[in-house]
């Protein structure tokens, strides 16, 4: 299959922003207006230096029901540009993409390029080399190789669960990916030192969006990143933001899961934090176990089976 072609410096990767009408879990109010600045900062950053735009997954925080006024500010936003936009998990709803979803409303408006299923999607021309785009969308498999043309490079993004050196746990072991020169993840919101294997280079931005009440959120600079052929890191683009405390209440900080006793069961505290702001998001009870159980670790049945129990659902993996 013959690829689209594009000239340009490279691109803008801009992971997770979370867009939302209501702030989601401690962020105070104001949140959609500083969310979408962020957007517009991204978008004309990327046009006044003829960088790609790519969206890395989850760029609403609830995947419908967004209100109509929301919608036409994305639309109106997103026009001029068109971003690629990787479908992440919560752009989709129960686990699925479909045409009621707010990720689809603006596709079908023509103002996004979706990235909804896996496999090459562009090849760029750049002043540092040629190189292949690719992608693999939430829940599709990430490639095992890729065969291209000699003296192109190839990045792959994705929007998975990935065991870089603070997620050990995660599902997909980093590897080398024969073909792919490098893998850039959305997904996991705080940032990750990158990682090697053979000829494939992971890494993991962060998000734009500070969604997280802990010590490492105040502390860390929201960032978009640009990938260019021959680099040999993401370069930061560091995106305008509030001090911590205007965006989130003035109170104590949750125990840290790094805090916590090795006797205490760290997925405890995630139900824990689940049912704290069940409320205000919507949050539910399968979509954090689908995010945070391992089908490898023997446990995993049994609890599903409990779920059932208690849901009386079927087929809740």
């Amino acid at each position: 299959m013959e690829l689209p072609r594009r000239t340009t410096c490279g691109v803008l990767v801009i992971p997770d922003p979370h867009v939302a009408a209501t702030p989601p879990g401690h962020r105070l109010e104001g949140y959609t207006d500083q969310v979408m600045d962020k957007l517009a900062y991204c978008l004309d950053y990327a046009a006044a230096h003829d960088l790609i735009p790519l969206f890395l997954g989850d760029l609403f925080h609830w995947p419908r029901e967004n209100p109509n006024t929301l919608l036409v500010r994305l639309i109106d936003l997103f026009r001029p540009h068109a971003p690629y936009t990787l479908v992440g998990n919560h752009d989709k709803y129960q686990a699925r993409f479909t045409s009621d979803t707010s990720l689809a409303v603006l596709a079908a408006a023509g103002v996004v390029r979706l990235l909804d299923e896996p496999g090459p999607f562009l090849r760029i021309d750049t002043p540092t080399g040629q190189a292949i785009l690719g992608a693999s969308p939430d829940a599709t498999p990430i490639p095992l190789s890729f065969d291209h043309a000699d003296g192109l490079e190839t990045a792959w993004f994705t929007h998975h669960n990935i065991s870089f050196p603070e997620f050990k746990d995660r599902f997909q072991h980093i590897r080398e990916i024969p073909g792919v020169t490098w893998l850039i993840n959305g997904h996991i919101h705080r940032p990750q030192p990158s990682v090697t294997s053979g000829c494939t280079t992971w890494v993991n931005p962060g998000n734009i969006t500070r969604l997280s009440f802990t010590p490492r959120s105040r502390d860390r600079i929201p960032a978009a990143a640009i990938w260019r052929p021959g680099c040999t890191e993401l370069e930061k683009v560091p995106l305008p933001c509030l001090p911590f405390n205007e965006v989130f209440p003035d109170a104590d900080f949750p125990p840290e899961e790094n805090n916590i006793p090795q006797t205490e069961s760290r997925f405890l505290l995630g139900l824990e934090r689940l049912a704290m702001r069940r409320t205000a998001e919507g949050a539910g009870l399968k979509t954090f176990l689908q995010a945070n159980l391992n089908p490898e670790n023997p446990e995993t049945s049994l609890i599903w089976e409990l779920y059932r129990e208690v849901t009386h659902a079927e087929n809740a993996e």
